[in-house]
């Protein structure tokens, strides 16, 4: 069997950057094995030298040359990080000089700044739109006037963890409302749900994936019963029908996917953080 591919995500900051980009490369190649590790905070010179020697010798243990995603801005860290001996992928590298042409001043080499908190303002509607998230989950709260968004769906069909996405990476106040037997017994929303229809989005999922997650969740209850599973997504489904609510499957669709088409769907226009 073929060595794994170590690969190294390396910033003079987080390092989500670099691993947000190098993820999405690496599912192009679907054939490799790959090992990865992130190395944040790569800031200093005895720090790069310390990246460096990791990554040569992790290079020396899987018997095959590392790859390395980085994000690190300064010269003199690229530099010593290249004397691991791994293919050095620079993320910025390739956009900085036709920039600094169109817009006609040169960059500033300053370290952390993709995900720093220069903006205040802009932090603080992150968290309160984190807070807004956390406080109206499964019905918690159900004060929905300063929702953005309300996903309305069966028990662990994905609600929270899209709530918490949107909330974390775009400030969207995301509301979620799981609906009940006693919900699924109507073909009609109910009525916490009607003043606020513009805000709805529905998720749906398989009925057998459903189950598995449920399973894990409260094995061998009726909650988890296959037949439960397929009732509740069959009558969720014909009351978003009736109601002409959106709907995606969430079966064999990642989060961001989901916030994204959830986003496009109602209007909403943010930047990512």
């Amino acid at each position: 069997m073929a060595q794994s591919r170590p690969i190294f995500y390396v910033s003079d900051g987080t390092g989500i950057t670099a691993e947000t980009i190098g993820h999405s490369l690496l599912t192009q190649f679907t054939g490799t094995d790959f090992a990865t590790d992130r190395l944040p905070f790569v800031d200093s010179p005895d720090r790069a030298r310390a990246a460096a020697a990791e990554i040569r010798a992790s290079g020396v243990a899987h018997g095959v040359r590392p790859i390395v995603i980085n994000t690190c801005v300064d010269p003199e860290l690229k530099g010593l990080l290249a004397e691991s001996g791994a293919l050095i992928l620079d993320v910025f590298e390739p956009f900085i000089a036709p920039l600094e042409a169109e817009l006609g001043q040169q960059r500033e080499s300053r370290v952390g700044q993709a995900h720093g908190m220069a903006d205040f303002d802009t932090y603080h509607r992150r968290i309160n739109a984190m807070n807004y998230a956390l406080t109206h989950d499964d019905g918690i709260s159900i004060n929905y006037d300063e929702a953005d968004v309300i996903l309305v769906a069966v028990s662990r069909a994905g609600k929270t963890p899209t709530c918490v996405y949107l909330a974390l990476h775009y400030g969207v106040r995301a509301a979620n409302y799981p609906l009940t037997e006693e919900d699924l017994e109507h073909d009609r929303l109910p009525e916490r749900l009607r003043a606020h229809r513009a805000k709805l989005f529905a998720l749906t999922i398989d009925p057998v994936r459903l189950h598995q997650i449920r399973q894990e969740r409260r094995p061998d209850s009726r909650y988890a019963k296959l037949e439960t599973c397929k009732r509740e997504v069959a009558a969720a489904e014909s009351l978003f029908r009736a109601e002409r609510i959106p709907v995606l499957s969430t079966t064999h669709t990642s989060i961001e996917e989901i916030a994204s088409k959830v986003m496009t769907t109602l209007d909403i226009h943010r930047d990512m953080f």
